[in-house]
């Protein structure tokens, strides 16, 4: 006997043996009823014991969906491909199809079917091997759905051994869930878990992945093949033996005639039907498959194990519903307007990362990349570029230091005087005091407003030095959020190491942190720590809970008042002035869309290894990076050019779309501070008096000078400034160096010989007088003990743009 006949044998000894069991239990069932209902009650429930929770809870659960905040989705995340629907989802024909071919007596039996098992004997050993089941559909179901919601091997193997011991739990079992729902229930029960081959799990999926239909639309040969499928998913493979898949399916219109479902010219009809297959794609699975923000969803994911705790095994079988913060729209645009500006793959990476200031919800992250796991396609990347710290972002630090500052007390209007190159006071590198040079040429004396737009290195290190140490604008950046994806430990370091180029973005900056720390401004001094996620609903619609049993921790993570709102709302509209017309030396006016308030600031880091801009309006924040994330690579530009461009063609359409508001005016007392004017004066001795009169220390400094030895030159800051009561105030005083005597006077010429009077004219209108040009600015040295300061620059030339920290 060779192992096929063996193997047939086997297979008709244990049918026969289950029909011998199957009448047994039947018999078992029945004979209470002999002794009437009441004995009947008081025994079935004892010998059926309770249904496992397997077989009492739905059906296994539909693929979690991630969603944007548009309800739009993005993906899926799956092991098995289900879709479940209601009964009234299903096409009729589908039904009559299957109950043809797997239980023609479904609706006679109440799960168990001994005569259809003892037909099904006959018809096997008559055919010398299997040609029918014995099994109904009730003990199909509770086959599948035992072997689909096992957790162990040792599981699986118990729902699919074939022994006697198997077969009668199953009947059991059939027999319980017929006491529990509807034929009907039962049916849509097994259509949605019975599986059809192509991982599809149940009648929708297969509807889909075999004919690109839903299951309501199936047709009579479509449904016949489905149902034919069941038993054989492999075998009858439509996609490999198409000639095995149509007998199958006639095979199963045969047995619809014969029960009556359709007539023999239906039959007919169906039978020389092609198999029509017509393919839908599977739904979107994990986040390369995504169909909008891959990042955003990665981003997500992670969100979803690391933070809310759960498992990848409860994504993919858990069957939730995860409502994300992603604006489809927003993402778009950022993704146009980032291939607008960088080819996909090019060795620089353009980041677009956006969040929302007020609740931190994580918006868009566009970059020209492909989410994907060819390490050989320079086009795809894992790694999220937009989260983790990689290379510096340049003077957007300077923004921090400026906040410092503010809260400080120093003004808007706190003047500072510097040579080009400066020389700290405070701060050291390995070659002694750490010092800067500015890129483009600026007057010395600056306010911090014009500072801060103009993006002047040598005052940002001076306000450094003023501040006395690195630590204020280091822990004002840590209340904003910026080192939220850091080493927790960076903040203490920067300042342990009294780090002076914090102010010039050294440090390596996640485009998300940085996005987000500027949001802080935009929300009036509120922080958000970014969240992705606003609900996350079970298969049942309900909120999800933990391994606790208690609700996953969603909603916003905002501190109100992380610095304070005065300060944020009076940078704001210092920020202003770096993005919006009218305003000399400006560096990111290019991210400027008219009719908006915009505020921002550019940042180049050392050496141009990377460029940034950062703009925010009061609803949306977002950051633009632009570097190589491999290696060092000169960028070329700042960050006023390719990374505000990108800002701008990614938000204009959006803004142009749904408008947006305005930022709160600048607070009075924040924006004088305690600084007081510096008083004018006419004499080293007068100025003296006077300074000290209004609260300042004071220093009188020889300088080289066109003046005569010994002439006023005037005060740093200059006369009107502003400065902080106690600040050393410079009184300036020509040294004469350049100074040239006057030439003598002309001797006279000779009287000219008398004219006749001429005749009088009427005298002309008086011509108005032109406002005075300012003065030009005064050559001065640093407020500390510096060598002296070169030639200054002329102010009337338009400024570059002063990105770039010169550290050595």
């Amino acid at each position: 006997m060779d192992l096929r006949t063996d193997a047939r044998v086997r297979t008709l000894l244990t049918l026969a043996a289950t029909v011998v069991v199957a009448g047994a239990l039947v018999a078992g069932l029945l004979l209470p009823w002999v002794g009437g209902p009441a004995v009947a009650a008081q025994q079935s429930t004892s010998l059926l014991g309770d249904l496992p929770t397997e077989l009492t809870v739905d059906t296994p659960p539909a693929n979690t969906v991630l969603l944007a905040a548009n309800g739009e989705p993005i993906t899926h995340f799956y092991d098995e491909n289900r879709a479940p629907v209601t009964g009234d989802r299903i096409a009729e024909v589908m039904k009559q199809a299957t109950i043809a071919i797997e239980d023609a007596r479904f609706y006679e039996h109440h799960g168990l079917d001994v005569q259809g098992t003892m037909r099904a004997l006959v018809t096997n050993i008559a055919a010398g091997g299997v040609q029918e089941g014995g099994s109904t559909l009730t003990q199909q179901l509770v086959k599948q759905t035992l072997l689909q919601t096992a957790d162990t091997p040792e599981e699986r193997r118990a729902a699919t051994e074939q022994t006697l011991g198997r077969k009668l739990r199953e009947a059991r079992l059939a027999l319980a869930l017929e006491d529990t729902y509807s034929k009907d229930e039962l049916l849509t029960r097994y259509l949605n878990v019975v599986y059809f081959g192509q991982n599809a799990y149940g009648v929708q999926p297969a509807a889909r992945a075999f004919f690109g239909v839903d299951a309501i639309d199936l047709d009579l040969p479509q449904a016949a093949l489905l149902a034919g499928l069941a038993q054989s998913p492999t075998a009858d493979d439509p996609f490999t033996d198409p000639e095995a898949a149509t007998a199958r399916r006639n095979e199963v219109i045969s047995r619809m005639a014969e029960q009556g479902y359709i007539d023999q010219a239906q039959a007919a009809a169906a039978q020389a039907a092609p198999l029509g297959l017509a393919p839908a794609p599977s739904p979107r699975r994990g986040c390369v498959e995504a169909s909008v923000g891959p990042f955003v969803c990665d981003f997500v994911q992670r969100y979803l194990v690391q933070e809310l705790g759960l498992t990848q095994e409860q994504l993919d079988n858990g069957g939730y519903v995860v409502r994300t913060t992603l604006d489809a729209d927003l993402q778009r645009a950022g993704d146009a307007a980032v291939l607008g500006t960088l080819e996909m793959g090019d060795s620089l990476a353009g980041m677009f990362t956006a969040v929302e200031p007020g609740t931190g919800h994580l918006l868009a992250m566009s970059v020209n990349r492909v989410f994907g796991y060819d390490a050989d396609d320079p086009a795809q990347e894992s790694f999220n570029l937009h989260v983790w710290p990689s290379k510096g972002s340049g003077s957007t630090y300077k923004v921090f230091t400026a906040a410092a500052a503010l809260a400080r007390g120093y003004s808007s209007y706190y003047t500072l005087t510097t040579s080009d190159r400066y020389y700290s006071r405070v701060y050291e590198d390995e070659d002694g005091r750490y010092d800067v040079r500015n890129v483009g040429r600026f007057r010395s004396t600056l306010d911090l407003t014009t500072a801060l737009y103009q993006s002047s290195n040598t005052y940002f290190l001076a306000l450094e030095d003023a501040l006395g140490s690195v630590e204020e604008p280091v822990r004002m950046a840590e209340r904003m959020g910026l080192f939220q994806f850091s080493d927790p430990e960076l903040p203490q370091q920067i300042i342990d190491e009294n780090r002076g180029s914090f102010t010039f973005g050294a440090e390596a900056t996640s485009p998300l942190a940085l996005a987000s720390a500027y949001s802080t401004l935009a929300a009036s001094g509120t922080r958000c720590d970014v969240v992705p996620v606003t609900a996350v609903l079970d298969r049942h619609g309900e909120p999800a809970v933990g391994r606790d049993g208690e609700p996953l921790p969603l909603g916003d993570r905002c501190t109100p008042e992380a610095i304070p709102p005065g300060v944020a709302n009076t940078l704001n509209q210092m920020l202003r002035k770096d993005v919006e017309p009218g305003h000399s030396g400006a560096t990111g006016t290019r991210a400027h869309v008219p009719g908006h308030q915009i505020a921002g600031k550019t940042g180049t880091a050392q050496d141009n290894d990377s460029i940034a801009f950062v703009g925010y309006t009061p609803e949306i924040a977002a950051s633009v990076m632009v570097l190589n994330p491999k290696e060092k690579e000169n960028v070329g530009g700042f960050g006023g050019g390719k990374a505000a461009t990108v800002w701008h063609d990614a938000m204009a359409p959006i803004l142009e779309a749904r408008g947006s508001g305005e930022f709160p005016p600048a607070d009075e007392v924040v924006e004088n501070g305690n600084t007081r004017p510096v008083p004018g004066c006419s004499s080293v001795r007068a100025c003296q008096a006077e300074l000290s009169d209004a609260g300042f220390e004071h220093r009188t400094v020889r300088v080289d000078s066109a003046r005569r030895s010994g002439t006023l030159l005037g005060t740093s800051p200059p006369r009107g400034g502003r400065a902080v009561q106690d600040q050393v105030v410079t009184i300036l005083v020509s040294n004469g160096e350049d100074y040239v005597p006057p030439r003598p006077a002309p001797r006279p010429a000779p009287p000219p010989a008398p004219q006749p009077a001429p005749q009088p004219a009427p005298e002309p209108a008086p011509r108005p007088e032109s406002p005075a040009p300012p003065a030009p600015p005064t050559p001065v040295p640093p407020p500390t003990p510096a060598p002296p300061p070169g030639p200054q620059p002329d102010a009337s030339m338009p400024a570059q743009e002063p990105e770039e920290p010169v550290e050595d």
